[in-house]
């Protein structure tokens, strides 16, 4: 399989014997193929759980789940799951075997040729960032970022159009977690896959989503729409209160500098804050509030001033 996947939910519902309520109640969404869709949601939204009704980890009780349009109940569980890159917290490696038998446990299963295998190991230990020579370390000899970063390979080996990642990141300090998703993001980009990526996380799920889907208690959805959508409207106090008082300092975290209209740049730069293309709004707000200034200047790659955002345009944005 390759390319990316149509998912839809169509009114799934989900019990847990010897629980009182269900874990996921009548849930509906369509998620587009190539679309990066986070379930995020309080503890008990279900959000685990109707990612793993995807690939048949487990099984619901009530309406339907599709890919492609065809129901993931015609599919034998084996065949299905072959399909579907899963990726888990801390990475669930093979501690027996080396990164690279790791990363090929799925193309071997399907009987690929050896040769096929090699290339497309020694492919994705570059395309997630580690060394040719990592391939032949073990689990116990990399860091919790290199695992997750081997996990992440090994999902994507046999380019499923489908990957569901189960809070991959949330085992991770900081600063690994930040770096692990922005390589995400740029696989993403790269890769075109359909992700159902679930978090705890609402900064996680802004940041990483370009849909997002927040459950609330017993599985039931509130709200489905974009990050922007979400922060800009939210659709009851619920959501509101999920996505915090700062939602307007968010929305101004899902805009880069390089994305908006700038006012011209001065004739001459002396001195002064300065910030890139890349950096979000957000983040030059918080720069022009710590140095005491009213604006700052933003430059291209190449260094040359493309233009200065203010105080007040930052504050206009968030009118639009």
């Amino acid at each position: 399989m390759s390319g990316a996947a149509e998912i839809v939910f169509e009114r799934v519902t989900k019990r847990y014997a010897g629980r009182a309520g269900a874990a996921l109640t009548d849930l509906s969404l369509t998620i587009p193929a190539g679309s990066f869709c986070v379930l995020v949601g309080p503890s008990g939204g279900g959000k685990t759980t109707a990612l793993k009704l995807v690939n048949r980890l487990v099984a619901f009780d009530e309406g339907e789940i599709r890919i492609d349009g065809r129901s993931v109940t015609d599919l034998p569980a084996v065949e299905l799951r072959r399909g579907i890159g899963y990726v888990i917290q801390q990475a669930g490696l093979f501690p027996h075997l080396t990164v690279g038998d790791n990363i090929a446990t799925v193309p071997r299963l399907l009987s690929w040729p050896k040769g096929r295998t090699r290339a497309r190991v020694a492919e994705l230990l570059e395309l997630v960032g580690l060394e040719a020579g990592d391939g032949q370390r073990y689990p116990a000899q990399l860091s919790g970022g290199q695992r997750q970063r081997v996990g992440l390979a090994r999902a994507l080996a046999a380019d499923p159009p489908l990957l569901l990642m189960d809070e991959p990141f949330g085992a991770l300090d900081p600063i690994t977690r930040i770096r692990l998703q922005d390589e995400l993001a740029r696989l993403h980009r790269e890769v075109a896959k359909t992700v159902i990526f679930v978090t705890h996380d609402i900064d996680e799920a802004i940041k990483m989503g370009d849909r997002i889907a927040i459950l609330r208690q017993g599985g039931v959805l509130a709200q489905y729409d974009t990050p922007d959508a979400i922060l800009a409207r939210p659709a009851d106090d619920f959501v509101a209160q999920f996505v915090g008082e700062d939602r307007a300092l968010r929305r101004l975290g899902l805009i880069r500098l390089g994305d908006i209209e700038l006012a011209p740049p001065p004739e001459e730069v002396d001195g002064g804050l300065h910030a890139s293309r890349e950096m979000s709004v957000r983040n030059a707000v918080s720069l022009m509030l710590g140095a005491g200034v009213e604006s700052l200047v933003v430059s291209g790659e190449d260094g040359v001033p493309a233009g200065v955002l203010t105080l007040s345009h930052a504050t206009e944005l968030l009118r639009e």
